[in-house]
């Protein structure tokens, strides 16, 4: 992970570098080489692919200057969005999303959720099945709001099989048990985001050169203060990341281009999905980056 590009590109490596030494652990050799539990656990997970996303940026980021509208993220992408907006340096982030990580980790285990993605139904019928399948003592909640068919649901795991049924007689296509170690974005991770906040106010933050579209409420995040308001909250509120790119493409300007950075190119399918229309790239691989640092 992100090994091509620490080899080919002196700027990757050194954020790599920066990072392995604000978090004291040797976060890039892990991604380089596992092995892959320990990359995959939750304290390491976070950390790499921001490091992976910030040093795309660092070698990107001089080519795009000056032509960024907007920034998002989703989920704990939102604080890479800050890093390319000069709002957060990244070995301070990759700081903070390590903190995130342990965080959800432990309220995880002091209250065990689980998720699931609907596929095929329209959101509103998710939300609906959530509020049919919650009781008092267990809740379900749409969590991660990827496309206009597809949702996350997240919560008590009683809660998500009710939920998940409830979609299914309401046409899902399919509802798929996700492995992960919480009910993320749900109120379940209540207990997580004081101390979050507290270790967002401990991190210098500065304004973003550009606005940062939130998570929390698919708002054009300007001002430092509310950028960290809104990563607290982003904790136990939903993922609205169709709201996101719908606000992003009205203020994208005329023919707008989008480009995906970091692992994978999960964002850009979609985005096709929401924004059909959209002039999209993914960059994560040092050949995917050479390509597009040598294009006109």
């Amino acid at each position: 992970m992100g090994k091509d590009l620490a080899e080919r590109f002196p700027a990757a490596r050194a954020v790599f570098d920066a990072i392995d030494a604000a978090l004291d652990a040797p976060l890039s050799r892990i991604m380089f080489e596992g092995p892959e539990d320990e990359l995959t656990a939750t304290q390491n997970a976070q950390p790499a692919i921001l490091a992976h996303t910030a040093a795309v940026f660092a070698i990107v980021g001089e080519k795009v200057a000056g032509s960024v509208t907007a920034a998002a993220g989703h989920s704990l992408g939102e604080y890479s969005a800050y890093v390319t907006a000069n709002a957060l340096d990244a070995p301070d982030a990759a700081k903070l999303v390590r903190r995130r990580g342990e965080l959800m980790q432990k309220a995880g285990e002091e209250r065990p959720g689980t998720m699931a993605a609907v596929l095929g139904l329209p959101t509103k019928d998710v939300e609906a099945a959530c509020e049919e399948a919650s009781q008092q003592a267990s809740v379900a909640v749409a969590a991660n709001i990827n496309a206009p068919d597809q949702t996350v649901i997240s919560g008590d795991a009683d809660a998500v099989t009710r939920a998940g049924q409830a979609c299914k007689q309401r046409g899902a296509k399919r509802v798929i048990a996700l492995n992960v170690s919480g009910a993320f974005h749900s109120p379940l991770m209540v207990p997580a985001q004081n101390h979050l906040q507290l270790a967002l106010e401990r991190t210098p933050f500065r304004d973003p050169a550009f606005p940062v579209v939130a998570n929390a409420t698919a708002e054009a995040v300007k001002e430092a203060g509310r950028a960290r308001r809104l990563l607290s909250d982003q904790l136990t509120a939903p993922v609205r990341w169709v709201a996101c790119m719908e606000h992003i493409a009205r203020i994208g300007g005329e023919s707008p281009r989008y480009v995906e950075i970091g692992p994978g190119a999960v964002l850009a399918g979609l985005l096709k999905r929401i924004v059909p229309e959209a002039n999209v790239i993914s960059l994560g691989t040092a050949d995917e980056v050479t390509k597009f640092m040598e294009a006109a």
